[in-house]
C-alpha cells in the first residue's frame, strides 16, 4: 500500500514523535510505500504568529489546499493522521474527502474532547469538558492558563463535533488503550470506528548489564507529570538516588527544589536515556493526568525494568500491579515513598 503519514510536530519532541517514526519503520519493513507529510510548531514565533495560528487551528483553508495537492500527486491508498494541532487543523480531513482517500486517526491524547487535550485542571483530573462541553475549559483557562489561548481549541472541538468531522471524515480511530477507547465512546464517538492498537517499540533495547543503585524518571518536566509529587516523595527517602531525565517548563524549578539525593540531568539523547534507564532499579512515572500510552513504559519493560506509576487511566491498565511494577494513588507522595 501507499501510506501517507501526517504529523504536526511539537516544539519539544516527545512520545508521539517516537511513535510516528516507529510505525513508519515497521510499515516500510513490511513492504509498504510510506511517506511523511510534516510541519513543525517551530514556525510559531511571536504574538502575531500565535494569534494567526490560533484562528487557523479551527480551520485552515491553506493547509487543506496544500494537502489536497500532495494527495493528488502522491495518490496514497490511505492517510494516517497522528497530530493536526495547531497548524494543520481538521481541514486536512476535508482535503482527503475531496479526493476520496480514507483516513485513519491515532488518538494520542484527548484533543478532540478537551481544549487542553489532557483532562486536567489545577493539578487534578477534570472531566467537565467531557460532561458539559469544551467551553468549560475556556472558563477555567485550561490551555496555558489563558482563556484567550483556550478559546480556539474549544471552538475547534465544538465546531467539528457539530460538523460531525470525526464521525464522517475519519474512517477508523485508533485508541492506545481500552481506557481511552471507553472515554471516546462516553463522548459519543461511534464504537464501531474505535479500535485499540497499543504503542510499541521496534528498536532492539540492550538488556540491563548491571543493576544500578538508583531510580530514574524519564519524561517532560511539567505539572501534569507529577514532578512535585516525585520530589515530595524523595524527601522522605533520605538518600535513595534518583536520576531525572527530561526537559520542560519545570526544569529550572526542578533544579532549585530537588532533594539532595536527586540528580536533575535535563535533556538527554534517546540512546543516553535508554542506557541510564536499562540499569536502573526501577522507573518512576507519577503522572497525574490520563496518559495516552507512555512509550517510556514500553521501553522500561523491554529493558526488564519495573515501573512505579500512578494508579490512573492507561497506566493502571498497562502495568500489572505487583508483577511488572507497582501502582500508587496519584499525587500521594507518601504512598509513592512507601
Amino acid at each position: 500500500m501507499r501510506i501517507l503519514l501526517v504529523h504536526n510536530y511539537y516544539k519539544l519532541a516527545g512520545g508521539e514523535e517516537i511513535v510516528v517514526h516507529e510505525e513508519g519503520k515497521i510499515l516500510r519493513n513490511a513492504g509498504h510505500d510510506v511517506s511523511l507529510f510534516e510541519v513543525s510548531n517551530d514556525r510559531i514565533d511571536g504574538l502575531a504568529s500565535q494569534l494567526r495560528v490560533g484562528l487557523n487551528a479551527i480551520y485552515s483553508l491553506s493547509w487543506r489546499r496544500k494537502l489536497r495537492e500532495i494527495l493528488i500527486r502522491k495518490k496514497p491508498h490511505v492517510v494516517h493522521v497522528h497530530n493536526f494541532f495547531p497548524l494543520l487543523s481538521p481541514s486536512i480531513y476535508d482535503a482527503c474527502a475531496d479526493v476520496g482517500i480514507p483516513v485513519v486517526q491515532t488518538l494520542h491524547n484527548y484533543r478532540l474532547l478537551c481544549p487542553a487535550a489532557q483532562f486536567i485542571r489545577k493539578g487534578r483530573v477534570c472531566e467537565e469538558c467531557l460532561a458539559r462541553g469544551p467551553f468549560r475549559g475556556v472558563r477555567y483557562g485550561c490551555y496555558r492558563n489563558s482563556r484567550l489561548q483556550t478559546l480556539p481549541g474549544a471552538l475547534m472541538v465544538a465546531i467539528h463535533k457539530k460538523r460531525r468531522t470525526w464521525y464522517e471524515r475519519v474512517n477508523r480511530l485508533i485508541a492506545l488503550t481500552e481506557f481511552a477507547r471507553e472515554m471516546f465512546i462516553r463522548a459519543g464517538f461511534p464504537p464501531h470506528k474505535l479500535v485499540v492498537k497499543p504503542n510499541f517499540i521496534t528498536t532492539p533495547v540492550t538488556p540491563r548489564k548491571k543493576l544500578g543503585d538508583y531510580a530514574v524518571f524519564v519524561g517532560r518536566l511539567s505539572a501534569e507529570k507529577g514532578v512535585e509529587t516525585l520530589f515530595r516523595a524523595w524527601r522522605e527517602l533520605k538518600g535513595m538516588p534518583l536520576k531525572v531525565i527530561g526537559n520542560g517548563p519545570l526544569l529550572d524549578r526542578a533544579r532549585r527544589i530537588s532533594p539532595e539525593s536527586v540528580e536533575v540531568l535535563g535533556r538527554k539523547t534517546h540512546e543516553e536515556a535508554l542506557s541510564l534507564m536499562s540499569n536502573a532499579l526501577f522507573l518512576v512515572l507519577p503522572s497525574e493526568w490520563y496518559e495516552g500510552f507512555p512509550m517510556v513504559i514500553a521501553e522500561a519493560m523491554a529493558c526488564g525494568v519495573p515501573v512505579l506509576a500512578s494508579r490512573l487511566g492507561a497506566m493502571a491498565e498497562i502495568i500489572d500491579d505487583s508483577r511488572t511494577g507497582l501502582l500508587f494513588e496519584p499525587g500521594n507522595a507518601r504512598e509513592l515513598a512507601g
